[in-house]
């Protein structure tokens, strides 16, 4: 049949149909990570998550595609930010040259949940008063975290140069 045309190769290659395909998957594997982390089964989240067993088992799977509006629903769940889940669905760009620290922190194996929230918690501070010091010129902030067990802790932070 090709003998005909020489240029035309008889080779298949797999090619994905959706280019974003690969993205829900990923989505899926970082919300069982975040799951597994937690120490929740797939019933108990899709509960905490107000979602559907089989519905949140084929988010895992990265079969389907969740609205923003269940992925805040799915982090409120976690206690994670739903702002991270956006970022892994390609809803928000990633900050451009900054790691994801909340991320990583959150995946601690050797933390306690409380420990990761108040971290994530005092981290996320930081970066907004950075922010704020570098639009309006605050030289000093303070944050306070307060985990779920009620321990809490107050932070000031001077900027450099101040």
């Amino acid at each position: 049949m090709h003998e005909n045309h020489p240029l035309v190769s008889t080779t298949l290659t797999k090619v994905s149909i959706d280019p974003n395909k690969d993205r829900w998957s990923d989505l899926g594997s970082f919300i069982r990570e975040q799951r597994g982390s937690a120490r929740l089964s797939l019933r108990r989240l899709s509960e905490l998550a107000g979602i559907s067993n089989p519905y949140l088992s084929q988010i895992e799977r990265g079969l389907r595609r969740p609205s923003a509006e269940i992925l805040q629903q799915i982090a409120k769940a976690l206690r994670i930010s739903a702002e991270t889940l956006y970022v892994q669905a390609g809803i928000l760009e990633p900050p451009d040259g900054t790691p994801d620290l909340s991320r990583l922190i959150l995946a601690d194996q050797t933390l306690s949940e409380d420990q990761k929230q108040a971290l994530v918690r005092i981290y996320l501070s930081f970066r907004r008063d950075y922010e704020d010091e570098h639009a309006h010129g605050h030289a000093a902030s303070t944050i306070e975290a307060t985990s779920r067990d009620g321990a809490s802790a107050a932070v000031t932070h001077t900027a450099p140069g101040s």
